[in-house]
């Protein structure tokens, strides 16, 4: 599984990246998690608020900050 925070270091996209690889340890997932920063590639997911959630190049979620709870249930889908 492949998943991607995206945003540009704001502390809602940090704590997003933080939360996310909380919940594939927990969840014991087999996922590889990139924090992407680049505007660019942000904007290729036609995101308009960050931060930005992206499992398998799928955008789940974009502008809001997840709980533990919200980023398992969508990891778990």
């Amino acid at each position: 599984m492949e998943i991607k925070v995206l945003g540009t270091g704001c502390a809602g996209c940090k704590a997003l990246y933080e939360t996310t690889l909380q919940a594939v340890k927990e969840l014991g997932i087999d996922a590889h998690v990139v924090k992407e920063e680049d505007i660019m590639k942000i904007m290729a997911y036609n995101v308009m608020r960050l931060p930005g959630l992206v499992v398998n190049e799928q955008v789940v979620s974009s502008g809001k900050r997840l709980s533990l709870q919200e980023v398992k249930n969508l990891l778990s889908k």
